[in-house]
């Protein structure tokens, strides 16, 4: 044992002035500590109290003669006393156990700083006989119940047990040593589960007995024993016993370790995890070693030349050792920085290590030593040593500390296994992975490679970045790993990145989309589909037609599912077809050919008209675009109609496509439709642009915009067709317009050549709707100097001869309505002059004789009173007649302040003087009111 190293890791805390106040003045007899007080017992029967600054707190008689023991509670502040109070006249015996509550004073009439006696107790009885008493234990169980052991010479132990302040107690004794060997020189409770142990040590013997069981049961656990203060309790309620051979530690099943310390162990103690030992100088009995044993790193924390020594006690967190002189050494312990400085000064990294790991030092502080350790051993050049203990502080040391050191390329073997370690423990960064897999490629390790790669293949989360890791191994070429590490952490973008642009393993690529749910499968084709389409594009294809229509769902999943999952739009994968339209408009066709209610449906068949009036086939922007720009708008002009042909020539299948397109747009827009399924303005464009004629012609036609078809043809010159298309259009009774026809002559009027024929042909349907005015119909024609008067000499004929008939029509009506003018104004006037004769002999309601009171109305219709009803002023018979006439003439004065009604009919006429004539015949027009005040 003299191997063990010596710190010094105590230091004399007072610098020698402590000392027990002079106030006490008595021998000391016994002492204790607890509650931050120590308590004196002196052989003057007084107690006192020191505080931590040694100063005497409070003192007391406790008892006439002598204080032989004491001990202070913890959990209560209770002290416990054993004295002498001698009674000349009593016959019992004077020794007392005494209770002194600290907490409460004596009753008045009594010293003040004296604290109240809660009980006295004798301690020897009949029963008990009187002995001398060795040594002396309380232990609090739960208060107030206390449990009390006395340990006598006789080898015997007094046990009392209960609320000693209410007399409710039980005592029993406990028999050591049968034939009253020797002494008990040593007590000490041990609480064991519900069971409660109790060490018994004499100068012969170690026992223990266990005071829950009735009677107390003995087992002798050695042969061997020890003197007074030489025994102990060590922090786990093991017993400590110095001899002077060793010290032993017993435990309830028997004797435990054994610690070779020689010489005579005047005191023993426990602190704070250290074994206190006063051992006695052999040569000279006033000089005594105070050894603190660090057992569990197994060296001296401190070791001094010390007095004779009284009493040995702890507390405030310090050794006192109380000399004989009643001066006090008060011994503490150093900071941990204290002792840490002072082990690193000479190298004892180890010490260091296991010193803080034993004191439970926080995990910073524990890993501060292990780099400073590891540093020296790197000073040393001992890296794989270094290394190890750079890994024990992981979680606390900067890891950027440690690479920093081993980035030279002969320790790259220890900066991987660091490495490693910190993946681990899953503190490793993005720059952590990058440099492991670095060293790893470096190495050409792929054992070590796959091992980190695939780690925890059974489900278990990678405990790298994965971006990271992939991002390496594609740079240094192990691309399968690569695509191990994407496909397991679910990254298919990364995944096909490599096959697609790494490997080019094009079919693997696509069988993969294929096997991804519809979603993850359409964000991969879009961000890869350009270069699928350049190298598998029917593939691509089909993968994208399962995606957007059921076929995805049916092969993914339940078909019952099939409604909650949102189908992607064709047209988010336009994009992809970029430079190979002509597959673009493959996969349009084959879904339009397959769904007929996509909600993109409109988009989709702009897109396809782009594609099928292409002149050069080239990839469609119109549609992308935000809506139709100024400048696609600005491009279209006439002449683009006349590059038809130069577009044939460069792509042999465009009639085919604009077969198509034309197609398009007639099933697109139905009759039955209201709007079509596409963006007509858009289409009128495309067709403009790319001098489709068909598709003009088509749209004007479904639009009404009936002026710009035949413009088309006039373009053109196309006289048959002109004529044949406003036969078909101006049919008014199928929603046509008749004017087409006097665009039609107006054309022909401006050609400038003969058209003698069509003119002919057109004045057949003018005459016929009597669309224009011959006079209108002769200004027209006379501009074209082709055109002869023999052209218009029989519409012209036939016109005349028309309109004299309409002359005589209008001359009889004149007549006819003069004649009843004439008799209407004469039959009024006789009204007014002459009388009339009423010769009826009939009511004409009842048909009954005519009976006085009669009632006789100017229309020679007569009744009787009684046939009338009340305020009945008209005729009966004539008055429903005679309010059509009223309603009518009402009506026609609305219809005069009514302008927007007369211009619809004028508009709307083919004749529009015969509607202001008809105004003026009925009065409308020619009646002007007049507003007042504006006479003059």
């Amino acid at each position: 044992m003299y191997q063990w190293r010596k710190f010094e890791f105590f230091e004399e805390k007072s610098g020698g002035k402590a000392a027990i106040p002079a106030e006490i003045t008595g021998r000391i007899q016994c002492c204790s500590s607890g509650r931050g007080k120590i308590a004196i017992g002196c052989d003057d029967g007084t107690v006192g109290l020191i505080d931590r600054s040694f100063k005497l707190s409070s003192a007391f008689q406790a008892h006439s003669s002598a204080v032989l023991f004491l001990q202070q509670l913890k959990q209560k502040n209770i002290l416990v006393t054993v004295g002498d109070d001698k009674q000349p006249s009593s016959q019992q015996s004077s020794i007392c156990l005494k209770v002194f509550d600290l907490d409460k004073v004596q009753e008045e009439g009594s010293s003040s700083s004296t604290p109240f006696c809660v009980q006295i107790l004798r301690i020897f009885t009949s029963q008990f006989p009187e002995a001398k008493i060795t040594s002396f234990l309380v232990l609090e169980e739960a208060p107030p119940i206390i449990q009390i052991a006395i340990g006598l010479d006789s080898g015997s132990v007094y046990c009392i047990k209960g609320d000693i302040a209410r007399e409710r107690i039980t005592r029993f004794k406990l028999q050591v040593e049968a034939d009253n060997a020797g002494p008990v020189t040593g007590l000490g409770f041990k609480a064991e589960g519900r069971s409660l142990l109790l060490f018994v040590v004499t100068p012969t013997s170690v026992n223990l007995f266990n005071l829950s069981d009735q009677p107390p049961r003995r087992q002798i656990l050695d042969q061997i024993g020890s003197e007074a203060n030489a025994v102990a309790m060590s922090d786990r309620q093991d017993l400590i016993l110095g001899r002077p051979e060793a010290v032993y530690f017993y435990e309830t099943d028997g004797r435990g370790p054994c610690w070779a310390f020689d010489g005579e162990k005047r005191f023993l103690g426990w602190f704070r995890g250290y074994l206190l030992s006063v051992i006695g100088d052999q040569r000279n009995s006033s000089k005594n070693t105070l050894n603190i044993y660090d057992l569990k790193n197994r060296l001296i924390a401190n070791s001094m030349a010390v007095g004779e020594v009284s009493y040995m006690l702890c507390e405030w967190g310090y050794i006192l050792l109380i000399m004989t002189d009643k001066k006090v050494l008060c011994i503490g312990e150093k900071d941990m920085e204290s002792k840490l400085d002072m082990l690193f000064k000479k190298n004892l990294y180890t010490v260091a290590i296991n010193l803080v790991q034993s004191q439970q030092a926080d995990a910073a502080a524990t890993a501060e030593v292990l780099r400073k350790y590891g540093d020296h051993l790197y000073s040393k050049q001992e890296y794989d040593e270094a290394m190890s203990q750079y890994i024990h502080t992981i979680g606390h040391l900067e890891p950027s500390y440690v690479i920093q050191k081993f980035l030279d390329a002969q320790r790259i073997y220890n900066l991987t296994n660091y490495l490693e370690k910190l993946h681990d423990q899953g503190l490793a960064s993005k720059d952590h992975t990058t440099l492991l897999l670095n060293c790893y490629t470096k190495l050409k390790d792929v054992d070590k490679l796959n091992q980190f790669i695939k780690d925890g293949d059974g489900g278990a989360e990678h405990k790298f970045d994965v971006e990271t890791a992939i991002r390496v191994c594609r740079a240094a070429g192990y691309h399968e790993h690569a695509m191990f590490v994407a496909k397991k952490s679910g990254r298919h973008e990364l995944y096909l990145k490599i096959l697609v642009e790494d490997l080019g393993r094009y079919d693997e690529a696509l069988q993969y989309i294929s096997s991804l749910e519809p979603n993850q499968a359409g964000m991969t084709v879009k961000e890869y589909g350009k270069i699928l389409v350049e190298h598998r594009a029917a593939q691509t294809v089909d993968i994208l037609l399962k995606l957007c229509t059921r076929d995805a769902v049916l092969n993914n999943g339940d078909a019952n599912d099939e409604s909650i999952i949102i189908l992607p739009s064709p047209m988010d994968f336009v994009k992809i077809f970029v430079h190979y339209p002509q597959y673009l408009m493959e996969f349009l066709e084959k879904y339009t050919g397959k769904v007929k209610d996509s909600p993109a449906q409109e988009e989709i068949h702009n897109t396809l008209l782009e594609l099928y009036f292409s002149n050069d086939f080239s990839f469609p922007s119109m549609s992308q675009e935000n809506g139709l720009s100024n400048g696609y708008k600005d491009s279209v002009s006439k002449e683009s109609l006349t590059s038809e042909n130069n577009g044939m020539k460069k792509d042999p299948n465009r009639i085919e496509r604009q077969g198509k397109g034309l197609n398009l747009l007639k099933s697109a827009w139905t009759t039955e439709m209201e709007h079509p399924m596409y963006d007509v303005d858009l289409a009128l464009i495309l067709c403009e642009m790319n001098g489709f004629k068909d598709g003009l012609l088509f749209l004007y036609e479904k639009m009404k915009l009936y002026k710009e078809v035949i413009s088309c043809y006039m373009q053109t010159h196309d006289h048959r067709g002109l004529i044949a298309c406003c036969k078909k259009l101006s049919d008014s009774s199928q929603g046509g317009d008749p004017s087409l026809w006097a665009d039609l002559l107006k054309y022909f009027g401006e050609l400038g050549e003969d058209c003698s024929k069509e003119v002919k042909e057109v004045l057949t349907y003018v005459e016929k709707d009597d669309i224009l005015p011959p006079i209108v119909v002769l200004q027209t024609l006379s501009k074209n100097p082709c055109l002869t008067l023999s052209v218009v000499k029989d519409y012209i004929a036939r016109k005349l001869e028309q309109e004299s008939k309409l002359i005589e029509e209008d001359r009889s009506a004149i007549d006819k309505y003069k004649e009843e003018t004439d008799l209407m104004r004469r039959e009024i006037d006789d009204l007014k002059t002459n009388a009339k004769i009423f010769q009826l002999s009939k009511c004409t309601a009842c048909t009954f004789t005519l009976d006085l009171p009669a009632v006789h109305f100017m229309c020679m219709h007569s009744f009787h009173l009684h046939c009338l009803g009340d305020n009945e002023k008209e005729c009966p018979e004539c008055a429903p007649e005679y309010r059509a006439v009223l309603d009518a003439k009402q009506k026609l004065e609305q219809n005069a302040r009514d302008h927007d009604l007369f211009f619809r009919q004028l508009k709307g006429s083919k004749d529009g003087f015969s509607v202001i004539a008809e105004y003026f015949s009925k009065g409308i027009v020619s009646k002007t009111a007049v507003p007042p005040g504006d006479n003059i």
